[in-house]
């Protein structure tokens, strides 16, 4: 199951010969799976090319098929929609923010107990 996930979540590029001919095959016994891959490969091309004003269509033709679990994550996506098509639209990120606050956030569990706010604040300073 891990190897067929595996291969459905892959770039169809990156696949062997083999790799290939075996999803082939399983998906032909599976038109429910076939389905499946289909959604799945349309929602990584909406991730890699950042396609989310396309998303909203995405997730009416997942809901449409009704496919087990794919459509519940879809429909969770709704809860707040404006925010996933930004995040998966927009090329701007919160890495440096995020980096700086997980770099506090080790400098205070290695000081746990040691110290107080003034040492803490010369470490963050210091690094």
């Amino acid at each position: 199951m891990q190897q067929v996930t595996g291969w459905l979540t892959r770039r169809p590029a990156t696949l062997s010969e083999d790799e290939r001919a075996a999803l082939k095959d399983v998906l032909a016994r599976c038109p429910e799976l076939d389905a499946t891959a289909e959604q799945v490969r349309g929602f990584g091309e909406i991730l890699t090319r950042r396609l989310g004003t396309t998303l909203p269509a995405w997730i009416d033709a997942v809901d449409g098929s009704q496919l087990p679990g794919l459509t519940d994550f879809a429909l969770h996506m709704l809860r707040d929609l404006d925010a996933v098509t930004a995040g998966l639209a927009l090329h701007w990120n919160s890495d440096g923010a995020e980096c700086a606050a997980n770099r506090i956030k080790k400098i205070r569990r290695q000081l746990h107990g040691r110290a107080g706010f003034k040492l803490l604040g010369k470490m963050i300073l210091l690094q």
